[in-house]
């Protein structure tokens, strides 16, 4: 399986990717406010790096429960000057978070290589998708239902393995429509994004059912609200049960997890991956 992001490719199986979060946003809820600045944002960006991020993953609009949307000027602002100095100086890929294809597309022209729309599965944009059909973009289609206000409005689903997998396979057919490549794609079911603590879990509970579309996996579940609720904690407590989901998704198929704790995580899935690779060769009498 291959995941072709413009003139480069991972290809799988390997390592799990570890893609770093840098928000630069004054209200996300973890880490809002933190890295405003495009100083301190590159700072952060080459602290990922180092770190051992395999794809960095910029946004400046906050998705967040309950968000309201940012002018496309306002993240232009925000996103650009950081996309801008961080692509020269990592050799690692960067990811634009956004929903807007002006953005998408200036940070593209700025030495982005990734577009991850948290819209792809809510709404049809055209122009979206013909820009990473002609850039040859990596893209990451992401369930949800709703939008960031109003996702969290009691989520409601009949079966949500069920419909997401239709949900995911429509936008699949739907995108090959639009010219891009299969190849360019990644899925992420959309931990939070319009599920209720149930949902979340069982969509962590069965990955495999994702598997059937032969696409890399995306889990962004790092240091999310619903953690607290089974574990306890405020955000900055979240930790420990974000690296247990992680090592969870690995050990279920997942090829890429999406975090703000970058050494932990990769620390953590780097073990899962050893013992897995031992039980893999292992010879029981």
């Amino acid at each position: 399986m291959t995941w072709k992001i413009l003139n480069s490719q991972f290809i799988f199986p390997r390592p799990a990717l570890i893609m770093g979060i840098l928000n630069v946003t004054p209200d996300s809820f973890s880490d809002g406010g933190q890295f405003v600045s495009p100083a301190a944002a590159v700072a952060r960006g080459m602290a990922l790096a180092e770190q051992g991020a395999d794809i960095l993953d910029i946004g400046g609009e906050s998705t967040r429960p309950g968000a309201e949307p940012v002018a496309e000027s306002e993240e232009f602002g925000r996103v650009l000057p950081v996309v801008a100095a961080l692509a020269p100086a990592v050799k690692i890929p960067i990811s634009i978070d956004t929903t807007k294809v002006g953005v998408a597309r200036a940070a593209l022209n700025a030495g982005a290589s990734i577009v991850n729309d948290v819209f792809s599965g809510a709404r049809a944009d055209p122009a979206m998708w013909r820009l990473v059909a002609e850039t040859g973009a990596g893209y990451v289609l992401m369930h949800i239902q709703g939008t960031p206000a109003t996702m969290q409005r009691q989520p409601h689903y009949e079966n949500v393995i069920e419909e997401v997998n239709a949900l995911l396979g429509e936008r699949l057919k739907l995108l090959q429509d639009h010219g891009i490549n299969p190849d360019q794609i990644a899925l992420d079911v959309g931990i939070g994004f319009g599920k209720g603590l149930e949902h979340n879990l069982q969509l962590l509970a069965e990955w495999r059912q994702f598997r059937k579309w032969k696409r890399p996996l995306l889990l962004g579940v790092s240091r999310k609200s619903f953690l607290s609720r089974v574990a306890g904690g405020e955000a900055e407590a979240r930790l420990a049960p974000s690296l247990a989901c992680a090592g969870w998704a690995v050990g279920q198929g997942v090829e890429i997890i999406r975090c703000h704790d970058v050494a932990e995580t990769r620390q953590a899935v780097r073990l899962v991956e050893a013992i897995q690779e031992r039980r893999k060769d292992a010879k029981y009498n």
